[in-house]
């Protein structure tokens, strides 16, 4: 299996692999690395008009309520997107030189969390401008990044695998994602969700991990340590399943590809 050795070993490729993403990745584009902030400030807009001025939201400052929950959701469903096609668009690669393949899906993951690190910016510029103040909480955002991204690098390395034998994935994917996201309290705050269905909506790990960003960025409060740590936890144990699934898998994909 793919030990964290081997990754440490080949740390060189796989930020390599990651400064290529991100300086081509709107290569030959008008905006250029502009598009990692115009991108999310035009979904805010849509979803602010939908659900603010026609579906009348009644929140305080809705743009910023959803602003710091939509954000890490685009990172999270870009990059899962994103890999499950990344073995094959690297298919000369896995077929003629020897590398930990699961660097591939790592990558993609940590250009996605830079991304949204850069997309951040905005957040704070955003955040002062609407005067909303932060609190000592802050303190605990990097560990709610760290746990979306060790969730997101889990979920990239099983659906890059799985793509590989299943190419209706990528499509199923999408429609799973967009379902997943309204099943999320993203544009909606948590206490609307009808108390028989409240238990549900927590097993969606997204829920717990969403919810911490808005308690410290929105609300200003302390997230609840406990979930922090399930979250945290959970991502580990997933993250071992992915690897030794992508490991059994790995063997194979010079032949499918």
């Amino acid at each position: 299996m793919t030990t964290l050795r081997e990754l440490y070993e080949y740390r060189e490729m796989l930020f390599s692999m990651v400064k290529k993403d991100l300086r081509t990745r709107y290569r030959g584009s008008f905006l250029g690395f502009l598009w990692t902030f115009v991108n999310p400030l035009l979904q805010l807009v849509v979803y602010s008009i939908i659900f603010s001025t026609i579906m009348r939201m009644n929140i305080y400052n809705f743009a910023m309520f959803l602003f710091v929950a939509l954000l890490p959701w685009i990172y999270f469903s870009t990059s899962i997107m994103q890999s499950t096609t990344i073995v094959m668009a690297n298919s000369n690669l896995v077929k003629k030189i020897y590398f930990p393949r699961i660097i591939l899906p790592i990558s993609v993951a940590l250009t996605g969390f830079i991304n949204m690190l850069f997309g951040f910016i905005i957040v704070f510029i955003a955040l002062f401008i609407f005067k909303i103040h932060l609190s000592l909480s802050i303190v605990l955002l990097p560990v709610v990044m760290v746990n979306e991204f060790l969730f997101v690098v889990g979920l990239n390395v099983v659906f890059s695998a799985l793509n590989v034998f299943f190419r209706d994935l990528e499509h199923i994917l999408g429609i799973v994602t967009m379902a997943w996201f309204y099943l999320t309290p993203i544009v909606f705050p948590i206490n609307l969700v009808p108390e028989r269905y409240f238990k549900l909506f927590f097993l969606n790990p997204m829920t717990s991990i969403i919810l911490p960003y808005r308690d410290i960025l929105y609300y200003g409060l302390w997230p609840s340590k406990k979930s922090l740590l399930l979250i945290f936890l959970m991502s580990i144990c997933f993250d071992v399943f992915a690897f030794i699934l992508f490991d059994r898998l790995q063997r194979r994909f010079a032949e499918e590809i």
